[in-house]
C-alpha cells in the first residue's frame, strides 16, 4: 500500500470527495505527530472499521496554554511517515501547516462545549479544550469523515468531542480505543518520552491508583467518591518526585463531580500528575453496577 502525504487542505477535501463518492469510508485518526504504539493502534482499528484511513498528524498551537511546551512538542514526521509505512495501514497522511488550519491569523471563529471542560483537565489548562474541540471540527469539515478513532487515555477529551459532533450534527460516528500500556500498566504517551529512568519508574503509580478506582466501583460497589478519591491518592503517596495536578470523580454525561456514585452510572476515575516538564494523564472508566448500590464497604 502506498501512503499519499497531503499538506493542502483543499487537496484533502477533494481527495476525501473522491473516496465517498465511490462508495467508500473513511476512517480518521486525529494526532498531534510523535506516533508510538497507542496511535498505531488507532490506525489499526481504523483500517478494520474503514475502506479508507486517513492520520491526520497537525500540532495544534490553540490547545496550548502561554506556560506549555508548544515549541517544546517533539515533531518527528518524517519518524511518523516511516512507522506508517511500515504499518501499511493509512492511506493518507494529512499535514497540514498552522497557515493552512488557520488561513486567516489570530484565530476568531472557536467551537466551545460548555461545562464539560470546566474539571480535571480543563481547570488546569484554560482553553485547551476550546483549542481541540476546533481544531478537530475543521479537520472533520476538511475530511469528511464516516468514523473518527480516538484514545480514551484522554477520556475527557473524547466525550467532549462526541458531545460536539452530536450536537454539531457532524456526520461522523465518534469510536474511543481503550488505552494501550507498557507492560508495567503506564499508559503509552508521547511525553513518557521527558521522564528520566526514576521518573519513569514511579510514574507506574498512575495505572495503579486508577485500577484500584475501578476496583473498588465495579468489584466492591464503593459509591462515596471521597473513599476512591482517598484510596488512589494513597496509591499516589508512593511517588516521591513531580506534583498531583488532580485526582477527581466525574460522572461521565457532564463530567462534574459527583459525591455519590448512583446506580448505572458511568464514572471517569482520572489523574494528572506532572514529573518535571511531562505532565502524565491517566483514567479509568467505569459502570455502577446495578446488584451492589448500597453495598458500600471499603
Amino acid at each position: 500500500m502506498s501512503l499519499e502525504i497531503i499538506s493542502s487542505s483543499k487537496e484533502m477535501t477533494a481527495w476525501s470527495m473522491r473516496q465517498l463518492g465511490s462508495g467508500f469510508t473513511i476512517g480518521l485518526v486525529p494526532t498531534m505527530g510523535a506516533l508510538h504504539q497507542g496511535h498505531l493502534s488507532l490506525v489499526h482499528e481504523a483500517a478494520s472499521g474503514s475502506d479508507k484511513v486517513v492520520v491526520s498528524i497537525f500540532v495544534n498551537p490553540t490547545q496550548f496554554g502561554p506556560n506549555e511546551d508548544l515549541e517544546a512538542y517533539p515533531r518527528t514526521l518524517d519518524e511518523d511517515i516511516k512507522a506508517l509505512v511500515q504499518q501499511g495501514k493509512a492511506d493518507v497522511v494529512f499535514a497540514p501547516s498552522v497557515r493552512e488550519m488557520y488561513p486567516l491569523g489570530a484565530n476568531k471563529t472557536w467551537v466551545v462545549v460548555d461545562e464539560l471542560g470546566d474539571h480535571l483537565c480543563g481547570a488546569s489548562r484554560p482553553g485547551h479544550f476550546r483549542g481541540v474541540t476546533t481544531v478537530v471540527a475543521r479537520l472533520f469539515a476538511i475530511i469528511q469523515p464516516t468514523k473518527s478513532y480516538f484514545g480514551l487515555k484522554d477520556a475527557q477529551q473524547f466525550f467532549i468531542l462526541r458531545r460536539m459532533s452530536i450536537e454539531m450534527s457532524f456526520q461522523v460516528e465518534l469510536i474511543g480505543i481503550p488505552t494501550v500500556r507498557e507492560r508495567d500498566g503506564l499508559a503509552l504517551s508521547s511525553r513518557n518520552r521527558y521522564l528520566s529512568p526514576e521518573e519513569r519508574k514511579q510514574a507506574v503509580a498512575l495505572s495503579r491508583a486508577v485500577a484500584i478506582a475501578k476496583t473498588l466501583i465495579e468489584k466492591n460497589g464503593e459509591t462515596d467518591s471521597d473513599k476512591i478519591i482517598r484510596a488512589m491518592k494513597d496509591e499516589l503517596a508512593s511517588v516521591t518526585l513531580g506534583v498531583v495536578d488532580y485526582v477527581e470523580i466525574v460522572e461521565g454525561e457532564h463530567l462534574q463531580p459527583c459525591k455519590r456514585l448512583t446506580s448505572g452510572m458511568v464514572v471517569l476515575a482520572a489523574i494528572a500528575y506532572k514529573f518535571g516538564k511531562a505532565r502524565l494523564i491517566d483514567n479509568s472508566i467505569s459502570i455502577v453496577p446495578l446488584r451492589r448500590i448500597g453495598r458500600s464497604r471499603v
